[in-house]
């Protein structure tokens, strides 16, 4: 056996296969690892040590009689909103919420994988902020910079992969809740098209903007994590056509066209793209023109998007608040969302849905130019913990759009997208991630991966550590 235990994904499957390493030794560790870091980092919800364990010495026996399996033995982190057997699931709420009997449609296909779950990670309450903080469990912190937020909703899953807790990490993306998080952790981090990994048993989650998707240090990790998660039941309201991402990781893109956006949609509050910020993209953007790409500054008509995302977003809030054992429990402004979200549940959410299509088509125009959009992740460098705490709500959207404007819309679109690492807003000290985003049309998950990781291999960015 061997004497140092791989980090990620894909060393970790080869050296259990191999059998340089056993399951109950990568458990051992992600568990010894998670209770090192919980007083600091504190990305756990729920660990389920014991269940974890039980299930490494079956994936052990598993192996040594001969079984292969894509994810076997392997030890893995899923958000709190995801259901796992004989958990909670919280959501980043108070309250006493009871055991769930079964797992969620993506959990059950990780673990007939054979991967391991050791827990469900942290998330700010019914995932709607871009900081990860809550009286039902504290303060999940960066491992780059523990005074910063990892972002959210999908922190605690961030902050866990940075810190190499485990090797990958399964969240959701609502409003960027994958990307902002992998933006400010330097991950990869995918949200695939609408519908390509089940969010059962809710048939669609948050009225179609929610989707599940991989955290991971590698594209190939997060490809294989987005593979092996990929799928649906009978139930699901969106099942999109197959796409192979697992080849797309070693396939050359070919020259793309590629369109440098800095352009936000409107929201009518105010916003401002931090130059930091922007010379990191740009410089990403000067790497893909070396690469042979073709990169120009060009940007999609986003018209009234957010009109179609607001709705959606609340009345998505105000079905998970009757989940809650005790509504008096949640932070004041999810209560007032909760009211805006019956407001606007009825006929204004009829009519955001309806008007999907037509922005499909108006947003989509520049790929009839364009194959790939590329633009800032976030408008700026991860925010301080506490940064919004005790803020109004109407004050805590102001300063969310401002930090994160640019994520949200491809969400209304249900549309691929994808975060690349871009740099340091701190280089010298290797501190305070920044993030980069590929925007593609319907099923473009390949060519999105094609791309990065012909730029991970220019980059080498997975080699640098908190």
């Amino acid at each position: 056996m061997t004497s140092v235990i791989p980090k990620g994904l894909g060393e970790q499957i080869r050296a259990l296969a191999g059998g340089e390493v056993t399951s109950r030794a990568l458990v051992e560790q992600s568990l010894q690892r998670i209770a090192e870091t919980q007083p600091t980092l504190n990305a756990f919800r729920r660990v389920r040590a014991e269940a974890a364990l039980r299930e490494a010495a079956e994936a052990d026996r598993r192996l040594a009689a001969g079984e292969r399996l894509p994810l076997l033995g392997v030890p893995l982190a899923v958000k709190d909103d995801t259901d796992v057997a004989g958990e909670p699931t919280a959501f980043g709420c108070c309250g006493d919420f009871p055991a769930k009997a079964e797992d969620g449609e993506a959990v059950r296909r990780l673990k007939a994988a054979g991967a391991v779950i050791v827990g469900k990670t942290n998330t700010p309450e019914l995932g709607q902020w871009p900081f990860t903080e809550g009286p039902a469990f504290g303060d999940t912190r960066n491992p780059w910079s523990p005074e910063h937020t990892p972002g959210g909703s999908s922190g605690g899953g961030a902050a866990a992969v940075a810190a190499g807790l485990v090797p990958a990490a399964l969240g959701s993306d609502g409003a960027g809740s994958l990307r902002i998080p992998a933006a400010w952790t330097h991950l990869i981090g995918i949200k695939p098209q609408r519908g390509r990994i089940s969010t059962w048993p809710d048939a669609e989650a948050f009225n179609g903007i929610t989707c599940n998707g991989p955290l991971a240090r590698t594209v190939a990790d997060a490809a294989l994590l987005l593979h092996v998660a990929t799928g649906n039941c009978e139930g699901d309201l969106h099942c999109p056509e197959p796409v192979d991402v697992l080849s797309a990781v070693g396939r050359d893109p070919g020259r793309l066209r590629i369109a440098l956006s800095f352009k936000t949609a409107f929201t009518g509050t105010p916003k401002r793209l931090d130059p930091v910020v922007r010379a990191a993209v740009v410089r990403l953007a000067e790497r893909l023109a070396a690469l042979g790409h073709e990169v120009v500054e060009a940007e999609p008509r986003y018209g009234l998007v957010g009109f179609s995302f607001l709705p959606r977003a609340t009345a998505g809030l105000t079905e998970w608040s009757g989940r809650v054992p005790d509504p008096l429990l949640l932070d004041i402004r999810t209560r007032g969302a909760v009211r805006n979200g019956r407001l606007l549940g009825g006929a204004a959410l009829r009519w955001a849905r309806s008007f999907e299509e037509p922005l499909r088509r108006q947003v989509g125009a520049i790929f009839d130019r364009f194959d790939v959009v590329l633009s800032p992740t976030t408008a700026t460098p991860p925010l301080r913990i506490g940064a919004m705490a005790g803020l109004s709500g109407w004050r805590t959207d102001r300063a969310m759009i401002a930090a994160c404007p640019y994520a949200w819309p491809w969400n209304v679109l249900g549309w691929p997208a994808m975060n690349v690492p871009a740099g340091f807003a701190d280089p010298e000290r290797g501190t305070l991630p920044l993030g980069a985003q590929f925007l593609g049309p319907a099923n473009s998950e390949p060519v999105l991966i094609s791309l990065a990781a012909q730029l991970e291999a220019d980059q080498r960015w997975y080699e640098r550590w908190p």
